[in-house]
């Protein structure tokens, strides 16, 4: 093996130019492989992270109306959520783990000592920032001691921030919220938030919930005082683990329930139906927002376009497969003299055929390997340019390189099993006689 793979380069080294335009196209195909398996994992990624910044697989329950008579009550009557039914979702639910109630408000006039603006506001539990994704690059979260005791404190977003204190640093600064005073503990992070139920985080004041209950509670003329806007839920992740799954497999029956219900929905509306008097299956009685399921085909939609981009890079490499065959079927009628004279001086068969496959595979894994390192060297500059959101960059992962490991394998071995063969099967009194 060692004598085949010292000929192998030697025989590289003496046609110069055809080895290395025969290896150019295993090049572009590996370079191929590497980089569109980059791209489509950079925006598998970078789609979760967006959809991951308005919180991962989270329902967003609000209020709805009921499509069915139920218990004597009329069809068309509105569902109004209340404080009580957060609480009952957080100790009833099975399957959720986090809760938290949110009491909104629009158009709240707003003041700082050097602007003013007019945004909206919501009133949350501690829990809701965990759900939802909601991280500080200054200050603090509000704590369960801030909502316990209704303390009048404020997290605001970060453009809010610019807004009402331009680039000073807001923490601990007074805000006049309709006249009353609030103090700043906390500045929202950035957020890449392309989707929401109700207006960019970014632009958001976030109090704690019996806060604003007590002062900003809502208004409407069926509200009562423990009226609120919408209960945000999280379920175990094993939920949403098994929810991918199951929508991979095809085989929906163990998550779905009735009229396509998820079972996250379905244990919501059996929490709730009967405590405002609507049936379970009445998908109409509560608005839901499940991000779980539209986590699940983002991924399917990137998962299915990194496929056609790994399929398109196969296929170049096995167009450069042919080109190794090719090539090595002329190296064969060329060198049939050579392979005559082994034979008569004593070489086997099978020492001819080892010899032309180990040319192949020298030829396809050096042009693997070459094309390998310049597709990373594409991949780390592509990364150095902006990039937008959805797109966290080329990202090269293991399993990329062990597809380009595999493919070069194949298709080295592939285009080097006939010319070896044929080179094998030379009779070595007429492979004398042949002029080339």
């Amino acid at each position: 093996m060692q004598e085949s793979f010292k000929q192998s380069i030697d025989n590289l080294r003496t046609n110069k130019l055809r080895s290395f335009l025969t290896m150019f196209g295993i090049m572009w195909g590996v370079i191929s492989i590497v980089m569109l398996s980059a791209m489509g994992e950079g925006f598998q990624q970078g789609n979760q992270a967006v959809l991951a910044e308005l919180g991962k697989n989270i329902v967003i329950v609000r209020n709805g109306r009921t499509s069915t008579q139920v218990g004597g009550q009329r069809a068309g009557r509105v569902v109004r959520l209340t404080i009580e039914d957060a609480r009952a979702l957080k100790n009833g639910g099975r399957i959720i783990e986090e809760v938290s109630p949110e009491l909104m408000r629009g158009g709240v006039a707003v003041k700082s000592a050097h602007n003013a603006a007019s945004l909206q506001m919501s009133g949350i539990w501690p829990s809701f920032q965990r759900i939802r994704a909601i991280e500080v690059s200054d200050g603090r979260l509000i704590n369960e001691a801030d909502n316990a005791e209704a303390r009048r404190v404020v997290v605001i977003g970060r453009e809010a921030s610019i807004q009402l204190f331009a680039d000073r640093n807001p923490i601990g600064q007074p805000l006049k919220l309709n006249g009353l005073s609030y103090t700043v503990i906390g500045r929202v992070r950035k957020k890449f938030q392309d989707s929401n139920y109700t207006g960019r985080d970014e632009l958001r004041l976030f109090v704690p919930y019996e806060a604003m209950r007590r002062d900003f509670p809502l208004l409407g003329p069926f509200d009562t005082p423990d009226s609120i806007s919408a209960v945000i839920v999280a379920p175990y992740a094993w939920v949403a683990d098994a929810l991918r799954e199951q929508m991979d497999s095809g085989a929906v029956r163990g998550v779905f329930g009735a009229l396509g219900q998820t079972i996250v929905e379905k244990e919501i509306r059996g929490v709730l139906a009967p405590r405002h008097g609507f049936d379970i299956d009445d998908t109409e009685a509560l608005s839901l927002w499940n991000t779980a399921v539209e986590s699940v085909m983002f991924s399917k939609m990137t998962q299915t376009m990194q496929n056609f981009f790994v399929s398109v890079s196969l296929i170049t490499l096995a167009l450069g497969g042919i080109g190794v065959m090719n090539i090595m079927l002329v190296a064969v009628r060329e060198r049939t003299r050579e392979i005559g004279l082994r034979k008569a001086i004593g070489a086997t068969s099978r020492s001819i055929h080892r010899q032309f496959i180990v040319e192949g595979l020298v030829l396809t894994l050096v042009s693997g390997a070459l094309g390998f390192v310049v597709g990373l060297g594409f991949c780390g500059l592509i990364n150095l340019a902006p990039r937008p959101a959805r797109f966290s960059g080329m990202i090269v992962t293991p399993g990329t390189a062990m597809l380009a490991v595999v493919a070069l394998a194949a298709v080295g071995v592939l285009a080097a099993l006939y010319p070896a063969a044929r080179a094998a099967a030379l009779p070595p009194v007429e492979s004398l006689r042949y002029e080339a």
